[in-house]
């Protein structure tokens, strides 16, 4: 095995070469495509790296600087190093050595960094976390996402069998739908009312994201008549399927819409897949879980997954 390792920093003259590893990789998602990646490019200073080993591509690292931090990236809730089925363990001790020394070449001093949760591999791609043990770095969050296991799922809640009931006998209909706009109005009054706070992406970034990626980002309603009432977002992983947003309006939550949905979601649209991923339940750090919503997610069928964040100081 070679031991030169070369660093590129991403300029966006690689960004086909870039999106093209990315659709080959074992652990990459279709979160870490420039187009999705560079829609906040203004709120981030992106110092993405590209690693080549002889000349070939063997790892991508999505990361924005901070001071004299290099984050993986601030924008996404994981991306650690994304890597072909050429990584093997004794190479990504090779990539973090490498890293290290460019990181103090270019007067960084913190490496922060989220690995990509086994749930969005395709092939074991856990060699980065054995690498960070190796540098002694520090798990410093563990966020708690809950997820089910497709293939496996364990039966609904009593709570939401209730809440079935209730949606077909006022005969809500699921289906896909674009109007984001319906959904947008539906979801930032939930997020106002209920935790005083605003979706992550507003309606025109949304919308953006969508048209560029139509076939991963995704929205299914529950309608009464012609009111879209509930909604889900859906991001397709491939394997996994991500919930981003789910949000209901007060007939939606009477008439059990999102039970609906969900259940509509993993036993036939996606039925076919491995994970279903609610997203997290944790805030402060992952050091506070909302037990409700966490609860709420358990009775789908759902079970933790940690979403883990580390800290590397040179």
């Amino acid at each position: 095995m070679s031991h030169i390792l070369e660093i590129r920093r991403y300029t966006a003259s690689d960004a086909e070469v870039w999106d093209a590893f990315v659709k080959t990789s074992k652990n990459g998602t279709f979160l870490f495509q420039r187009g999705f990646m560079d829609y906040h490019a203004d709120r981030f200073q992106d110092h993405s790296l590209m690693f080549f080993e002889a000349g070939s591509l063997l790892a991508l690292l999505p990361a924005n600087k901070s001071g004299d931090e290099l984050v993986s990236h601030g924008g996404l809730t994981y991306g650690g190093i994304v890597s072909g089925t050429k990584m093997s363990a004794a190479r990504m001790l090779l990539v973090f050595d490498a890293l290290k020394e460019y990181m103090r070449g270019a007067g960084m001093k913190v490496l922060r960094y989220k690995a990509v949760p086994y749930i969005y591999h395709d092939q074991p791609a856990d060699e980065d976390i054995y690498a960070l043990f190796r540098h002694q770095a520090k798990l410093v969050r563990a966020d708690a996402s809950a997820t089910i296991a497709l293939p496996r799922k364990l039966p609904f809640g009593s709570g939401k069998k209730d809440g079935l009931r209730k949606a077909l006998k006022a005969g809500l209909e699921i289906h896909e739908s674009g109007d984001w706009a319906a959904c947008w109005t539906l979801l930032e009054q939930v997020l106002s009312d209920r935790h005083d706070a605003r979706p992550v992406h507003s309606l025109e970034e949304i919308q953006l994201l969508a048209a560029h990626f139509p076939e991963e980002i995704r929205l299914f309603g529950a309608f009464d008549t012609n009111d879209m009432i509930a909604a889900v977002v859906i991001f397709d992983c491939g394997a996994t399927v991500h919930v981003q947003y789910i949000a209901a309006s007060d007939r939606g939550r009477a008439h059990g819409g999102v039970d609906l949905i969900v259940k509509t979601l993993i036993e036939e649209q996606f039925a076919d897949r491995r994970w279903f991923d609610f997203g997290i339940s944790t805030t402060d750090q992952g050091r506070e879980l909302n037990e409700g919503l966490a609860r709420q997610k358990e009775m789908f069928g759902a079970r933790t997954v940690v979403y883990g964040h580390y800290e590397l100081t040179l």
